[in-house]
């Protein structure tokens, strides 16, 4: 066999709601959430709630981020989204507390079965765990969990589970050394890690 896209199939996959909730998504994302202008944090947060997203307190959610299904989104209390991240969640993505998404970040749910000659849909969820960072531009994907405080420093990609406490750089991501999470009397440790706010 060779690829065919002709035979291509979403695998009964369902988006979760109807095509006019989506479609009103689509519009109120641009005007609201995705625009650059818009900085109020907690018309936001109402916003994903309004539908269906799960939202703890004290969230950021700074200009520009792009969420594809907030139904299908769980964020943790003291969480941050920076400028530009963009969570591609077909499926379950699930943010736990003090989580941070640096600008430019890509969380990717959706994946194909290259086995397949139609290329299918095989969408995965993605867990980040309490405490985790994704660094700026790095790059999750889908069926990944990124452990409790590991990082993921800038431009990383993710293509297997990520440790605890873990710093990982590189396409792919590796383990480059622990994370060390110094006392409120201790002084600032050496970062010679570059993450990305």
């Amino acid at each position: 066999m060779n690829v065919d896209l002709t035979l291509t199939t979403n695998r009964d996959y369902l988006p979760g709601r109807s095509f006019a909730v989506r479609a009103v998504w689509l519009v109120v994302e641009a005007l609201l959430l995705a625009n650059p202008v818009v900085t109020s944090y907690r018309l936001k947060r109402g916003l994903l709630r309004l539908f269906g997203a799960r939202v703890g307190d004290r969230v950021i959610i700074k200009p520009g981020v792009r969420v594809k299904y907030p139904w299908r989104l769980r964020i943790g209390d003291n969480c941050w989204l920076g400028e530009r991240c963009w969570i591609d969640n077909m499926e379950d993505v699930a943010l736990g507390d003090n989580v941070v998404v640096s600008q430019g970040a890509y969380l990717c749910t959706g994946n194909h079965d290259w086995s397949d000659p139609g290329m299918g849909l095989t969408p995965q969820p993605i867990v980040v765990e309490d405490g985790a960072w994704i660094g700026a531009f790095a790059r999750v994907a889908p069926g990944r969990r990124i452990a409790e405080e590991s990082i993921l420093v800038i431009g990383a990609v993710a293509l297997e589970d990520t440790e605890r406490r873990g710093i990982y750089a590189g396409n792919p991501a590796e383990l480059v050394r622990r994370r060390v999470i110094r006392g409120p009397d201790e002084t600032t440790l050496d970062n010679r890690v570059a993450v990305g706010a």
